[in-house]
């Protein structure tokens, strides 16, 4: 299942991009604990780090790896899950007066039986993909405002 999402946030591409990549327990709702394993390029290209996420009362670990890394445009992260892989990649796009364009886009792999579910309810679950990702981007643009120049 795929899914991509943009914001634009009013602040400079390096600040957004710095966020973005070394803050996500902050800025994401659902993720509760980034915890770094081991890092390498000053957390770029190789880093590996876990990820515990949480929702409705549900908690999951993801190993992960960082896949691609080109500060200030562009960074891919792959988290392995039980049930589900995820791949996120954001882009970074400098516009006009200080301000940054992120996107997003987010490929999710099920695993085993939830292959089946993806198959007869991925349209529903895209749809909401969409919605928590779009969430997501919303928060990620109210704390990387409010962060001091």
């Amino acid at each position: 299942m795929q899914s991509s999402c943009a914001v634009e946030i009013d602040k400079p591409i390096e600040a957004v991009f710095d966020y973005t990549n070394k803050n996500v327990a902050e800025w994401s709702s659902c993720v509760v604990e980034d915890v770094m394993i081991e890092e390498k390029n000053d957390g770029g290209l190789g880093t590996k780090f876990c990820t515990v996420t949480e929702e409705r009362g549900r908690r999951m670990e993801f190993p992960g790896e960082v896949t691609h890394y080109e500060p200030p445009t562009a960074s891919t992260v792959v988290l392995v899950g039980d049930s589900f892989d995820i791949e996120a990649a954001y882009t970074f796009e400098s516009l006009d007066e200080g301000r940054t364009r992120v996107t997003q886009n987010s490929d999710v792999t099920p695993k085993g039986f939830l292959k089946v579910f993806f198959f007869l309810f991925g349209w529903l679950m895209k749809k909401g993909g969409c919605e928590a990702a779009r969430k997501e981007l919303e928060n990620l643009k109210r704390k990387c405002e409010a962060l001091e120049a």
